[in-house]
């Protein structure tokens, strides 16, 4: 148990007002167990389960205020008919209620409706409802009546959620969905063409290729097939709806065929749903990934070209050193009598290298272009177009607008169409300023000096 400080024990464990009142009766051990079961309460809502509970620092704190020794608490029966008596009491004096059968159904239908709909873990529904409990003045049931509470408001949010999705699926959709289980073996042999659909919607995507392209643009058409709404589960804990798809995928078929038609129809949207955002977060990535490899392969493959071609051509290390060593021996002389005697052909050679050289950089700039065009307009065209369909391009930003007219944000949207840059046009530069009566065309200095001042000073 965590140490508590000075300021915790005045805050929390001091006794005012009508507090003394109701210890003032009370002698010995159980003036003492009194004022401390009334201080727990007044915090946590509840009665302590013992003294395990109650701090030391807090029980020598509140032995202080009413004048008795720490160690009579160890005398204070924690059962019996005193022990209830003081429960009743304090319930009294701070007006708290014990939770009887209908608390218990108010408390649950309170909990499937505020909380359980947007939180599935069961310890932090339980501190909704201890919550909950002590805003209404009752006084929270034992551990276990709590835990059926608990799970009786799951299950009655479960159940209303998904009655509520399940009414939004069109009939159309529904039955496709149930069409992709209907026949899903728990164990599809298949691979490849041969996978059934439900396997193939699970299925992760494989490395980055042509055919990873192929699957994955099939897998997205699939579910658009299918034809779920877009706004199906908007007011959906995107907890809740996590828990749901989780449990839809690691279901098998037959399983999922078991359930009642809101439970199964709830269960595959969830699961067809997020796969969709999946699948085509998975499409962007392919796209990325195969324009950086064509980039990456192509300036590979022409750098190798050319280095290749450069170690072809023989003597240029020679002529390099010999016009090193030219150099370093007379620094002081001119290039026409040390550089030229040094390179064979002269002057005429170090122009050949120099025109060879300038070649071969604009070579290499239009070959790695050529094998780019090539990368893009054979191997890869079949991926690319095919991601590109699949996927539909669009823009968020509202912070840039342009003056298209009341179609273009429409023009922008539609697939296929080509949106073109607005040029706005240039603005107006303001005329110079000119002193009343000067003609138009004159020249109007920028600064002009006193008469009398001193070149010097205007320098």
């Amino acid at each position: 148990m965590a140490r508590i400080d000075e300021d915790e024990l005045i805050e929390h464990w001091t006794l005012i007002g009508g507090e003394l009142a109701e210890v003032a009766g009370k002698r010995g051990p159980t003036r003492l167990a009194f004022a401390l079961l009334l201080k727990f309460y007044t915090r946590r809502g509840r009665f302590p389960r013992g003294r395990g509970e109650l701090p030391d620092e807090a029980v020598a704190y509140v032995a202080r205020q009413v004048k008795v020794p720490a160690s009579d608490l160890g005398l204070y029966e924690w059962s019996g008919r005193t022990f209830e008596y003081h429960r009743a009491q304090i319930r009294t004096f701070l007006g708290f209620r014990e939770c009887t059968v209908a608390d218990a159904g108010k408390l649950t239908a309170w909990l499937a409706e505020h909380a359980c709909h947007r939180e599935r873990h069961p310890e932090r529904v339980r501190e909704e409802l201890l919550g909950h409990c002590r805003d209404e003045l009752i006084e929270p049931p034992s551990a276990n009546r709590i835990g059926r509470i608990i799970s009786s408001a799951l299950h009655q949010a479960d159940t209303a959620l998904t009655l509520r999705i399940s009414a939004r699926i069109p009939p159309a959709a529904a039955a496709r969905m149930l069409a992709l289980i209907a026949e899903a073996s728990d164990d599809p042999g298949g691979d490849g063409d041969g996978r059934e659909a439900f396997a193939l919607i699970k299925s992760d995507p494989g490395d980055v290729s042509l055919k990873t392209c192929e699957e994955e643009a099939a897998k997205l058409a699939l579910l658009r097939h299918i034809g779920l709404p877009a706004g199906l589960f908007a007011d959906v804990a995107p907890k809740v709806l996590a828990a749901w798809r989780a449990r839809a995928a690691m279901e098998a078929p037959s399983h999922l065929r078991e359930h009642q038609d809101p439970v199964k129809l709830t269960l595959l949207a969830a699961l067809l749903y997020c796969r969709q955002r999946e699948i085509t977060d998975t499409l962007v990535d392919l796209l990325i990934t195969t324009v950086h490899r064509i980039n990456a392969r192509a300036e590979t493959r022409v750098v190798n070209e050319f280095v290749t071609e450069l170690k072809r051509v023989a003597g240029k290390e020679n002529i390099l050193f010999k016009m090193t060593e030219a150099a370093l021996g007379g620094p002081d002389r001119l290039v026409s009598e040390v550089i030229y005697p040094a390179v064979p052909g002269g002057a005429e050679t170090l122009a050949a290298l120099l025109q060879e050289y300038r070649t071969q950089g604009t070579g290499y700039r239009q070959h790695k272009q050529r094998v780019f065009k090539a990368s893009y307009t054979n191997h890869y065209r079949k991926g690319l177009i095919q991601l590109l369909d699949a996927l539909e391009s669009g823009s968020t930003n509202t912070a840039r607008t342009h003056d298209g007219g009341p179609g273009a944000d429409q023009a922008v949207q539609q697939p296929g169409h080509r949106q073109h840059p607005v040029l706005r046009p240039r603005r107006a530069r303001p005329r110079r300023w000119r002193r009343p009566g000067r003609p138009a065309g004159a020249d109007v200095p920028r600064r002009q000096a006193r008469p009398d001042a001193d070149p010097a000073q205007r320098l």
